[in-house]
């Protein structure tokens, strides 16, 4: 009998200990408040735009450098398909263009799609809009998922706007400018927020999207900067007597055989460096004008900051920045974005969250803007829903590397018809190497080793020592597709463009 009361002593002794922690871990989780969310979504933001990243020398944005110094800077971020409406879509459903089927600028909404915050706003969070919209047929309506909406029409204007606030339409003050407009939108209803609940704040700029005009208090900062431009600026060029800025030499083999005729001939267009925006704007004051439209994003970034810390919630606050897509700045001399290149696929994302994240670290995990609104969801203590298509990156802000499982980038663009320059692109990028397959254009794919050939100038798909790695991209590339039913293009009926000046169509 004593021998038996030993042994449930000792038992007792060694399971208590695990039965009191867990009981502890229990109340702490069940004590720890939802995590506040404020997502701050910039318009055509190039990756490297900022400060800190040192490769716009003279380029100032204390409040981009002060969220990566104070957070995280995620140094692979990626979007599904570089265009405005199709990766705001993929961020909203956690979905790939040819899932959602918002495949360009103007396809409509379809009536089945659920957005993130709808999922939110279930979970008893109070949630909100303010910004650019900029989908399919829905306008300036307010969407499903938000308790308060503002927005405007298609891609705005910088000056004087006038906003859909709750459905009403309401003309801002004369001489306002809408980046500082969302932004005090912003604040103020955070400020008359149910203080008892969580919250969701999605602030949508339309900075910093062409044609661009920078506040006032901004306009003429960097007339002087020195324009740098990129060494795959002039392969595509026949005319050597046009010359923008300094030319940066390359330092790897350039192949100017293998440039896609698509490529060459884009340059003198609309989206092309010798014939920008049909000859609307010199390239120098497209460059400065860039940069200087950007200075009040980052303002806005500062301004919410220090809004989360003056109001002492910055242990239970994530504020999340990050690029809708990329932006050319004379890359293979095109601008604009569509494109697989670097500059077009590639976006800022940057995570501020004392309570959560150490500061002034760097992710190099691959993320695409398809795992926002499942990482949104876990933060939120909601499980993701088994339609989205992209995976939380939470363990990864929690230090936690080893479950992620993302080795390759997708990528999808459809071409349209208001910029039929640019062809189907379909692509498949590892962490060294990019595979580049064109649908329905007579001409030639690519294939680029990134960590020699970081501006992508040496086209290798005719390489033969490069074909066994060019055929598994490819193989992993319609892999992707066909696992998620992307083997079909989704075609839309669209808005009749006959009355842009860029649509040569007659129907």
């Amino acid at each position: 009998m004593e021998k038996k009361f030993d042994f449930f002593l000792q038992f007792a002794f060694c399971i208590l200990p695990l039965i009191v922690g867990q009981t502890a871990r229990a109340q702490q989780s069940g004590n720890q408040k939802p995590m506040n969310i404020i997502f701050i979504l910039a318009d055509d933001h190039r990756y490297d735009a900022m400060g800190f990243m040192k490769k716009i020398q003279g380029l100032q944005t204390p409040g981009l450098d002060r969220m990566a110094k104070e957070g995280v800077h995620v140094r692979n971020a990626f979007v599904s398909t570089a265009l405005c409406s199709p990766s705001r879509a993929s961020i909203l459903t956690g979905k790939y263009a040819h899932t959602h089927t918002v495949v360009d600028n103007d396809a409509p909404l379809p009536a089945n799609l659920i957005f993130f915050p709808k999922y939110m706003q279930q979970k008893g969070y109070q949630t909100s809009f303010f910004g650019k919209w900029h989908m399919g047929n829905t306008d300036d309506k307010p969407q499903p998922g938000f308790d308060h909406w503002l927005s405007f029409r298609g891609q705005g204007v910088y000056y004087n706007p006038t906003f859909n606030i709750n459905g009403k339409q309401i003309k801002q003050p004369e001489g306002s400018y809408t980046t500082d407009l969302l932004t005090n939108h912003a604040i103020e209803w955070l400020n008359v927020r149910d203080k008892k609940k969580p919250f969701f704040v999605y602030l949508s700029h339309k900075g910093v999207h062409a044609e661009f005009e920078p506040a006032k208090r901004h306009a003429g900062k960097y007339a002087k900067l020195p324009i740098v431009c990129p060494p795959s600026m002039y392969i595509t060029a026949t005319d050597s007597s046009k010359q923008y800025g300094l030319l940066t030499a390359p330092q790897t083999t350039v192949n100017y055989t293998d440039i896609p005729e698509w490529v060459r001939k884009q340059r003198y267009s609309w989206h092309g460096v010798d014939y920008m925006y049909h000859g609307a704007i010199p390239f120098d004051d497209f460059y400065h004008r860039y940069l200087e439209t950007l200075q009040a994003v980052d303002e806005s970034v500062e301004k919410v900051i220090t809004w989360v810390k003056e109001q002492g919630l910055q242990d239970n606050t994530m504020v999340v920045y990050m690029g809708d897509n990329g932006f050319s700045f004379g890359e293979h001399g095109l601008i604009d974005k569509r494109h697989a290149y670097e500059e077009s696929m590639r976006v800022p994302l940057l995570i501020w969250a004392p309570g959560m994240v150490k500061p002034n670290s760097v992710i190099g995990q691959i993320i695409m803007n398809v795992d926002l609104a499942p990482t949104f969801l876990e933060l939120a203590g909601i499980d993701k829903p088994a339609d989205m298509q992209g995976s939380s990156f939470v363990n990864i802000l929690k230090d936690n590397t080893a479950s992620w499982h993302r080795r390759s980038v997708f990528y999808e663009y459809y071409w349209e018809a208001s910029f039929p320059q640019t062809p189907t692109t379909f692509a498949v990028r590892s962490d060294r190497y990019k595979y580049i397959y064109y649908n329905g254009v007579w001409d030639i794919n690519e294939l680029f080793d990134l960590q020699n050939d970081p501006y992508e100038m040496n086209n290798l798909i005719r390489d033969t020592a490069h074909r066994k790695i060019g055929l598994q991209l490819k193989d992993e590339l319609f892999k992707w597709l066909h696992e998620t039913n992307g083997l079909q293009i989704p075609l839309k009926r669209t808005i009749d463009n006959r009355g842009d000046h860029r649509y040569k169509g007659s129907f």
